[in-house]
């Protein structure tokens, strides 16, 4: 169980949940309301404080902040990803839809994908929690720190390794709240522990662009993607990665998996 955003150096304290949930006049107002569940705060003392999302003046970016999404991206629909020499683009399906893209570079990864969220709050706190509480009920091991993207988890999965042994895979997952909707990357490979490798995948992951859309979605619902007009799949050999029901938050953790792989953009 985790508490609210704190540094290390903080000392934990109780708090109250702020629902953004009224509408009054035309204009969306807090109220102030405590939804906190008895048992949890009994046994950690504290809960998690529900906020609206936080600005991003470095990106993700909405498709309304972007003069020219397309400039530089790679128009997959509901993403923009920026685009990268000598990178390798995976999509992920669920059912017949595509929900996630992976961006591969050498010996890196960064999955992307983008969900519908509430108007007046952000859901990271809540999917941190989740994310967490899946991967340690695994056997792993979750730590919860302020990185270069903002809140993150860094997370040592038990994974099976080709020859059939047991090892551990070290991923970050990073995540932001952007305006009705939000994005999480899963951040793998030398990525996942060497700064230097992570740094333009950081960059890729803001300097993305969400397409929300205007039409209902129910929260946490998958913003579907779409491949490119000339996107070119490579024909053999490749099984597609189907994200499970109930893991939609903590997908892209098995990198001998590969989804379909979109051309080399350069």
């Amino acid at each position: 169980m985790f508490g609210r955003r704190r540094k290390k150096s903080e000392t934990p304290q109780k708090g109250t949940s702020d629902e953004f949930e009224t509408e009054q006049d035309g204009q969306d107002e807090p109220q102030d309301s405590v939804e906190a569940d008895s048992g949890d705060m009994a046994e950690t003392g504290e809960t998690r404080v529900k906020l609206p999302p936080a600005p991003r003046p470095d990106g993700p970016w909405d498709i309304e902040e972007v003069t020219e999404p397309a400039s530089g991206r790679v128009d997959l629909g509901g993403l923009f990803i920026p685009g990268v020499e000598g990178m390798e683009l995976r999509v992920e399906v669920a059912g017949d839809a595509i929900v996630a893209a992976t961006v591969v570079l050498q010996d890196s990864a960064v999955q992307l994908q983008g969900f519908a969220a509430p108007k007046r709050e952000g859901i990271w706190d809540e999917v941190r929690e989740e994310i967490a509480s899946g991967i340690t009920q695994q056997g792993g091991v979750i730590d919860e720190v302020e990185g270069p993207l903002g809140w993150e988890l860094r997370a040592q999965v038990p994974v099976q390794l080709p020859d059939g042994t047991g090892g551990v895979q070290v991923v970050r997952f990073v995540g932001v709240d952007g305006p009705r909707w939000f994005l999480r990357g899963v951040i793998s490979g030398q990525g996942a522990v060497q700064p230097q490798a992570a740094g333009v995948l950081e960059q890729i992951f803001r300097d993305t662009v969400v397409v929300r859309g205007d039409g209902p979605m129910a929260p946490r619902d998958p913003i579907v993607l779409k491949l490119p007009e000339d996107a070119q799949m490579v024909p053999d050999g490749v099984q597609q990665e189907t994200v499970e029901e109930g893991s939609r938050f903590a997908g892209g953790l098995d990198k001998l998996q590969r989804g379909p792989e979109i051309s080399e953009v350069r």
